[in-house]
């Protein structure tokens, strides 16, 4: 059964009342993989009573179906970060969303978590609470650099009309805070969450105020680097910002589930569709991918300065137990309509399932070292594939199950680390778990640029696709390497571009169809990067592209199949 979204189905259940009402940027789709359907059954399953508004319409009393919340409103964004949902990396508007019925991109509105605060406070005065949540909220909690507006905004609690927000995953966050708010406790005191003061909090570390960031970049780096490496529950302090004459409090990050709470929330009856009140709008693209998706564990170490998974879900992984990732697969065979095909069995990086640094885990992540760099795998991380191994093993033994693909992210550079079961699981891909092509991201090739990238050398990547190549002979296949690479990433030049143009033709044997160019997105350092134009380890200078032809030159010299055709004539002219 899914969770209430109109008044006919709180009637049916025999409710007067939400306790909770979530809204979201995405169409109310009810699945482990869908934060707010993932909220939605947390609460519940603490008896509370919750419904859920997806995409509500901004010109009407849509927002007032389901009357309101008891105890107080949930809004997020949605699923992705709504102008990254919106826009290109050159701003231009996005005709399809993934999320939407239809997948026409007409129900989403830019800065949703902004607008739909906006929407209940105009429709409901003095009303309970309004909570913000979700990876738009979480990454613009403290002072951040907007792209779409070239500027630096406030945290944005201060840009809203909210009263708390809850950041990164949340889940024992959610259960803490709604239990305070249900017995009346203050919910001020619930780790994980951000709220705005007259006064500071002493014994939090201060950072550099919104006013100060305006007018010295360097205090801007300042203050990412405390809020970047105060994201771990185990050694990260509570944060504290003067925006103008208030403060902005982030409390201390909430705990991560442990394996068996991991099981718990994945076991929830999530019905994994579209809620049937979106239906006559048309299907959602994304249940396509997730609908028979396992997601295996929470978190990344990988630390890709232009990724915020590490700042959202945390650098440490929380792995689900292997029986109950089993279970998942043979509740899929129950379905009719089931094919026998597991899309993905995998999470932000799919070879990171079932090891973690012991450090790590007594005592946080370190803030002078990263587990993986440049040219460094920590030796404190002993990579090792085993535990996933055995479990696509034991995926594939599930009567009913064709096959268990894995297509999330992939860290290459980890499977030449691991001398003991790296080649055992690569084989195992190879053979079983690859559907044609296995994706990779190297993002580049420019030792400069990858530095600022936090990505690893070419080195690995060589390794890896001689490994590749080989086990593909050996098994008789024909399956092929396809390559995510970046253009217009601080620091990167056209000469750079050019040098990975020259690596992919001569070394991967092959012509890139397709780069992204760099969006500068709240909660990373690679957007710190963009927009103080520093290196901001060293804080020297580097070059960064910011004219949108531009940026466009470099993208169209990668995938450019006629490049070095022009390129040799144009040389053999100029020597004429």
């Amino acid at each position: 059964m899914f969770l209430p979204t109109t008044k006919e189905e709180m009637t049916a259940l025999g409710w007067q009342q939400c306790d909770v009402i979530l809204i979201s940027g995405d169409a109310y789709i009810d699945s482990p993989f869908i934060g707010v359907a993932v909220v939605g059954r947390i609460l519940e399953n603490l008896g509370f009573k919750v419904g859920i508004i997806g995409q509500p319409d901004l010109n009407s009393e849509d927002i007032k179906r389901l009357g309101e919340p008891r105890l107080y409103w949930g809004v997020s964004g949605g699923s992705i970060d709504s102008m990254v949902s919106n826009y290109t990396a050159t701003k231009k508007f996005r005709n399809s969303d993934d999320y939407t019925p239809g997948g026409k991109n007409d129900k989403r509105p830019d800065r949703a978590t902004l607008v739909y605060t906006n929407l209940i406070r105009r429709h409901f005065k003095d009303t309970v609470p309004i909570v913000l949540g979700g990876i738009e909220a979480s990454l613009r909690r403290t002072t951040h650099y907007d792209f779409w507006s070239n500027r630096l905004r406030k945290p944005i609690l201060f840009d809203s009309k909210a009263d708390y927000l809850i950041y990164g995953m949340g889940e024992t966050a959610i259960r803490e805070f709604s239990t305070a708010l249900d017995k009346g406790l203050n919910p001020k005191e619930v780790r994980g969450v951000c709220y705005i003061s007259k006064e500071p909090v002493e014994e939090y570390i201060q950072l550099p105020s919104h006013d100060e960031c305006l007018k010295n970049k360097e205090k801007y780096i300042d203050l990412f680097d405390d809020f970047y490496k105060n994201n771990d529950p185990i050694s990260a302090k509570g944060l504290c910002q003067k925006i103008d004459n208030r403060y902005s409090i982030q409390n201390p990050p909430c705990d991560y589930l442990n394996e068996e709470e991991m099981d718990e929330v994945s076991s929830y009856k999530y019905q994994r569709d579209l809620h049937p009140f979106h239906k006559p709008q048309g299907k959602v693209k994304c249940l396509e991918t997730i609908k028979y998706s396992i997601q295996t564990h929470h978190g990344c170490w990988g630390e890709c300065n232009f990724c915020a998974i590490g700042v959202h879900q945390g650098r440490t992984i929380r792995t689900r137990s292997e029986k109950n990732i089993l279970w998942e697969a043979k509740e899929f065979v129950k379905d009719k309509e089931f094919k026998g095909i597991i899309s993905d069995v995998g999470g932000p990086t799919a070879n990171m399932y079932g090891y973690e640094c012991g450090k790590k885990l007594k005592k946080g992540t370190c803030d002078d070292i990263r587990c993986v760099d440049f040219d460094r795998l920590c030796k404190a991380m002993k990579v090792d594939h085993s535990r996933h191994l055995k479990l696509l093993r034991d995926i594939r033994q599930v009567p009913g199950i064709k096959k268990a693909f894995v297509a999330s992210g992939l860290r290459y550079d980890f499977i030449p680390a691991d001398k003991k079961h790296g080649y055992e699981y690569l084989k195992e891909l190879v053979n079983h778990h690859i559907s044609g092509q296995m994706k990779v991201a190297p993002e580049h090739t420019s030792d400069r640029v990858l530095k600022l990238m936090g990505k690893p050398g070419k080195q690995p990547l060589i390794e890896f696709k001689k490994m590749y190549d080989r086990l593909n002979k050996e098994a008789g296949k024909k399956q092929f390497l396809t390559y995510y690479l970046i253009a217009a990433h601080p620091g990167c030049e056209e000469k750079d571009m050019h040098e990975l143009k020259q690596f992919t033709t001569h070394e991967l044997k092959m012509n890139p169809e397709q780069a992204q160019i760099f969006t500068p997105t709240p909660g990373t350092y690679s957007s710190v990067m963009y927009y103080t134009e520093m290196d901001p380890v060293s804080r020297k200078k580097i070059y960064v592209e910011k004219e949108r032809n531009r940026k466009e030159r470099q993208k169209d010299i990668v995938i450019d199949k006629k490049y070095y055709q022009r390129r040799k004539k144009s040389n053999n002219g100029m020597q004429s």
